[in-house]
């Protein structure tokens, strides 16, 4: 399979690790569900970047997973973060809303969702650290303008248009400075049901995960 994806290594970097620009995301140790259901959406036309729907439009559902399958299953280290030059106060504000949310804008923290350690949780929720800031700001601003969607219902499109510009920008900001911690997969489960229903594709018959 790792033959097989060597189209999707060339902007994704080698194992998935991320692109040299920021702009291509790491994909490796992604959780399989949520993998899945990003090539679905490109392919499907919920998420937009035409080099990804044309190397998509032709594959199955069932290459699809296989694909998502390989990624999910690399284990390769992170980088560490780039240091940001930001004032403490607008870090602090980022860290509150990961940690804690934004409950006058019933904004949930990131954390959950997405793990305590922000690390992701399985199958569909992928962790939020080892990314860059530049990729962080354009997926939540596609989703604030609709150019991201997923399956209803969209809980993503809903927090970033509850965040303002400000708030965004922070939470962005510290999470893009933090390293990812010595164990970086996703958890098997949170433990209480998660803040808000996210949609989401399931995966085929046999490959759910806990």
């Amino acid at each position: 399979m790792a033959q097989r994806t060597l189209a999707c290594t060339v902007c994704h970097g080698l194992q998935g690790r991320a692109g040299p620009d920021g702009y291509y995301p790491r994909i490796a140790g992604k959780p399989e569900g949520y993998l899945f259901n990003q090539l679905l959406n490109f392919r499907d036309g919920r998420r937009h970047y035409g080099a990804m729907t044309r190397l998509l439009d032709p594959l199955s559902d069932a290459y699809l997973q296989q694909i998502a399958r390989h990624f999910a299953s690399l284990e390769v280290p992170y980088p560490p973060p780039t240091a940001p030059r930001v004032p403490a106060e607008l870090l602090e504000r980022g860290r509150r809303i990961a940690l804690e949310g934004v409950p006058a804008s019933q904004v949930p923290a990131c954390a959950a969702c997405h793990g305590a350690a922000l690390t992701g949780v399985q199958p569909n929720t992928p962790g939020l650290l080892g990314l860059p800031a530049d990729y962080l700001q354009a997926q939540l601003g596609a989703w604030r303008t609709g150019q991201r969607r997923a399956h209803a219902p969209d809980c993503m499109a809903q927090v970033a248009r509850a965040l303002s510009p400000e708030d965004l920008n922070a939470a962005v900001t510290w999470l893009a400075s933090q390293p990812a911690p010595a164990q970086p997969k996703a958890v098997d489960r949170l433990p209480q049901p998660p803040a808000i229903a996210c949609g989401s594709a399931a995966l085929p018959a046999g490959r759910q995960q806990p």
